[in-house]
């Protein structure tokens, strides 16, 4: 039997993996890994990403060695030249087939599907499986056939479909025998414009990403509907890093949720239950990238919102960049995710909604910011909570829902200790005043006066919407 191309992507793992399951059914098995750093720094990833992405690679290959399984090493300057070489390795290789688990945007279904016409011309075969969602975007539609546009009918769907086979492990393949080929070393990192952030604080690879799981389960998973929304508590379970890139799996998750919550997914523990619904959004968002490919060409998912005029205002963004807008909570925040490359949920919707709605700049700027920075950087579920904040989305918030960031700070961060660690300057005042400093109290901090009136943006921001002819 020729070996098999093991076709590596954001799926850096070799438990639970679908697509090397089937791999190693066939036979040997060769991993193929394509590093394409042009192509995912000109759509918009950064430092931290490719840095994290660059370990969870090394990591990968540790735990394939382990297997007797090489992986071979392969830049390309963009995701167009892959059907051809994996083509060349196959053929090198001997191999008769490639196997990968496939990815929901619109670019990666293009080059994916491209892969099998090539792999098909040659006479060999190659076979995607959808590794990454437990219903391939088009098993769950409405009752009129669409594609869900709302997530609370789709997680009934979900819920309601989901079975025992599609939540079962894949089989982690036994260790093979030597088929002569050695792995390629891995090259390091280029220099990148900008530095990674220490990389101690997200350690890369499975095993990193089952101890979160583990620790996550064991402390906080039980308070986590009554924690997750307060920033200065370590109430999140902080895996959304691994879970982007596929150092764990969602069938990891879920089954260790059945492990401590009698078996149920729906029902039970509070805690456990929200989470959950956490993973069933990440879903859902890809299955929106299918059925609505506009969102993945920069475009609003609800149409009529195109026509929003949205303002040009180059200082007020930088401000927001810099966390220097005056509204303490939206400035930790912004601080927080530029030093750790991670931001707590509950603030982004805060910074988004106050970049769309406050200062009423295009979310795309916003969105392109976030995947710059974020370590969990990851395409559908970042588009889809920018377009929920700035009402342009699935499920968007009533574009006339706007936050007020001084009453969300006093409600989520009451004793103003998250505003302190990330705010020095305001450390040293009464806690209740941090949300909302005085001048009189600010002295020479170099504390900024807030950009907008909360008020007056709220207004500002209305009467743009209103301005808008629904669908």
């Amino acid at each position: 039997m020729p070996p098999t191309l093991m076709w590596f992507r954001s799926d850096l793992r070799v438990h639970d993996n679908r697509a090397l399951a089937a791999a190693a059914h066939r036979g040997p098995v060769i991993a193929v890994y394509l590093r394409a750093l042009p192509h995912w720094q000109r759509h918009g990833h950064g430092a931290n990403q490719l840095d994290f992405r660059a370990r969870g690679v090394a990591a990968l290959e540790t735990a394939l060695r382990g297997l007797g399984i090489p992986l071979l090493h392969r830049d390309i300057d963009d995701f167009d030249e892959a059907p051809e070489s994996l083509l060349t390795i196959a053929r090198e290789t001997g191999a008769g087939r490639v196997h990968f688990n496939r990815e929901y945007p619109v670019d990666e279904l293009a080059r994916d599907a491209a892969v099998i016409d090539v792999f098909q011309a040659a006479g060999l075969e190659a076979q995607g499986h959808h590794d990454a969602v437990a219903f391939a975007p088009g098993e769950l539609l409405t009752g009129k056939g669409d594609y869900y546009g709302v997530f609370t009918p789709f997680a009934r769907a979900w819920h309601r479909q989901l079975s025992a086979e599609r939540l079962a492990l894949a089989d982690t393949p036994p260790p093979q025998a030597s088929i002569g080929i050695e792995s390629d070393p891995l090259p390091a990192l280029p220099t990148l414009a900008d530095s990674p952030i220490d990389g101690r604080q997200w350690p890369a690879g499975e095993e990193a990403a089952a101890d979160r799981l583990e620790r996550f389960l064991r402390f906080r998973a039980r308070y986590y509907a009554n924690q997750r929304d307060f920033p200065a508590i370590r109430g999140t379970s902080e895996l959304s890093p691994y879970l982007a890139l596929g150092m764990i799996s969602w069938r990891q998750c879920l089954q260790a949720v059945l492990a401590e919550n009698d078996g149920s997914l729906a029902e039970g523990d509070a805690g456990l239950t929200a989470w959950v619904n956490e993973l069933v959004w990440r879903e859902f968002y890809r299955h929106v990238a299918v059925g609505f490919p506009r969102v993945c060409r920069h475009r609003a998912f609800q149409r009529h919102t195109e026509e929003l005029a949205w303002r040009d205002d180059d200082a007020g963004f930088r401000a927001w960049c810099e966390g220097r807008t005056g509204y303490p909570i939206v400035d930790a925040a912004m601080r927080q995710l530029v030093a750790t490359g991670w931001m707590h949920n509950r603030l982004r919707m805060i910074t988004a909604m106050f970049l769309s709605k406050h200062l009423l700049i295009d979310w795309r700027r916003g969105e392109a910011f976030f995947l710059r920075h974020l370590v969990d950087g990851e395409f559908c579920a970042n588009n889809g909570g920018w377009q929920w904040a700035a009402s342009t989305g699935t499920d968007a918030a009533p574009y006339f829902r706007i936050f007020n960031p001084t009453t969300q700070s006093k409600r989520f961060d009451p004793d103003g200790t998250f505003l302190a660690e990330w705010l020095p300057e305001l450390a040293e005042l009464p806690a209740k005043a941090r949300h909302a400093p005085p001048r009189d109290l600010l002295g020479g901090s170099g504390y900024p006066s807030p950009i907008v009136d909360h008020k007056a943006a709220r207004l500002r921001a209305l009467e743009a919407f209103k301005a808008l002819k629904a669908d």
